[in-house]
């Protein structure tokens, strides 16, 4: 039992940002060696969260002991665990990367800020309680507005109004929503809902489906599902590479809350909702899937296309999300812990590129690439990885999903297996014009300074895309008892009854 450790994830950073802002202003070293410690930290604790909820099943954590629905409660379970715990391997990649580039330098609070988005993403995943879902989106929604336009600009400035008034639509929306529910229910827990939901009387279905709606359209916001992505290509495009790197894995907040809601609290037994969610996410993910390739295949600049490429991997996964069947959820859970290494892989590939040429467009005639080998080799994994080709994790997790699909219409076949041949035709168009075309010039390579660390980063990633293929069978065992926990919530509503108890 991990008992005070459940919320270490969310105090940790929370206490280390605001360390950095006070006492450490101004000491660039200072404060990378705080942050890496941190982050080496909250790796650790990450393991060690995995490792219970493996072997204890759910907890929860009542914080003041005040028991649910009062107080506010976090709960570990399987899912909460592995996505801690792959959010804090992507923060150690993220820092290195950071630091071996020299990103960090370019603004006074980076180290502070990606704390304080650990904060909000580690809170986001470990909330029993529906308003702290809110409360922790806003905290990642702050903290990310502010990486986001780190080190300035105009485009990037512009950027990040467009990206925060789409989240702020967000925010509103969830506030309607979560005043609907708990004018029905009373409560915002999700266990307590749960177990109340059910019980509704008839007249009251209406206001719960209006809920459930407003709900789905937050959740498409955070996870980029169409018609809903419009901020995500220049938001991503036009951040840091090391901060859109760190963003692969705030989308996929949006598709955890999806699933914790669609199995928790909206499962599809659920009288005044049935099937509402399948309903509107399904076709949703295969458009946005669509638009992804596409996309991919038009892209004017690297950044753009990486971005477009994270569209379709989000389409992807919520094609899966949406069927929610237990075969279905570990094909999903298996595509974003693969979707969210590969496009963050991408954009700091994009980033080496982008910082050996000058300019990001994807034209002839740029001259050579320095370490144009390496780096080619790098953006051929990540490449490979994002399409869904062998030998790469992508391959493993399209074969999943499509093999759950088996049984069903053959238009999610289709749209899988065309996307998938438009993105390949999109990263070796990308790829050809960037390290085949361009070598012919005989523009000499552009003088650059080591990036030992970085490229070691870079590496990191597609090492795991590597563990992840190697392991897909005992991952994907581990996955299925992950998603039998997801579709049999018995022991998370227990847990949290036993606060209630108290």
């Amino acid at each position: 039992m991990m008992s005070h450790w459940i919320i270490a994830p969310v105090v940790l950073p929370a206490m280390v940002a605001g360390l950095m802002v006070i006492a450490m202003r101004g000491d660039l070293l200072l404060q990378r060696v705080a942050s890496v410690a941190a982050i080496l930290a909250l790796n650790a604790i990450a393991v060690a969260l995995l490792w219970a909820a493996t072997t204890h099943g759910p907890e929860a954590y009542f914080l003041g002991d005040w028991p649910a629905p009062f107080g506010i409660v976090l709960v570990l379970d399987r899912l909460s665990a592995m996505m801690v715990a792959l959010l804090s391997a992507l923060a150690l990649v993220v820092v290195l990367y950071a630091i071996g580039s020299g990103w960090d330098r370019r603004g006074a609070h980076f180290h502070p800020l990606l704390q304080f988005l650990l904060m909000g993403i580690g809170g986001a995943f470990l909330t029993g309680d529906a308003f702290n879902l809110f409360v922790f989106f806003e905290v990642l929604l702050i903290a990310s507005y502010g990486l986001m336009v780190h080190a300035g600009g105009g485009t990037r400035t512009r950027a990040g109004i467009q990206y925060v008034a789409f989240n702020l639509i967000g925010s509103s929306l969830f506030l309607f929503a979560l005043a609907l529910i708990y004018g029905v229910t009373g409560t915002l827990n999700m266990a307590d809902l749960a177990a109340k939901l059910p019980t509704l009387p008839e007249g009251d279905f209406a206001l719960i489906r209006v809920a459930a709606v407003m709900m789905i359209l937050v959740f498409a916001i955070k996870g980029a599902l169409v018609p809903l992505q419009f901020w995500l290509p220049g938001t991503y495009a036009n951040a840091p590479g090391v901060v859109a790197a760190m963003f692969a894995v705030m989308t996929k907040v949006g598709a955890y809350a999806v699933l914790r809601f669609g199995t928790l609290v909206f499962p599809a037994s659920l009288p005044a909702t049935g099937d509402l969610l399948s309903t509107f996410l399904l076709p949703a993910g295969l458009v946005t899937l669509a638009v992804g390739a596409i996309g991919v295949l038009g892209a004017s600049t690297l950044p753009r296309l990486a971005a477009f490429g994270g569209i379709a991997s989000m389409g992807t996964a919520f094609v899966a999300i949406a069927a929610f069947t237990p075969q279905t959820t570990v094909a999903a859970l298996y595509y974003i812990l693969h979707s969210t290494l590969a496009t963050a892989a991408m954009f700091l590939v994009a980033d080496l590129v982008t910082r050996r040429r000058a300019h990001a467009r994807l034209d002839e005639g740029a001259g050579p690439i320095a370490q144009s080998g390496l780096i080619a080799s790098l953006y051929l994994a990540a490449a490979v990885a994002m399409a869904g080709m062998p030998p790469l994790s992508g391959f493993i997790g399209k074969l999943l999903i499509l093999d759950a699909f088996r049984d069903q219409a053959p238009l999610i076949w289709t749209v899988i297996l065309v996307s998938s041949f438009l993105m390949i035709l999109g990263f070796a168009r990308a790829g050809s014009t960037l390290f085949w075309k361009s070598a012919a010039s005989d523009t000499p390579a552009p003088e650059h300074p080591p990036e030992g660390l970085a490229f070691i980063a870079t590496l990191a990633l597609v090492g795991g895309l590597v563990a992840l293929t190697v392991l897909a069978g005992p991952i994907s065992d581990w996955l299925a008892s992950t998603a039998n926990e997801l579709h049999q919530p018995t022991g998370y509503i227990e847990a949290n009854q036993l606060g209630q108890e108290r």
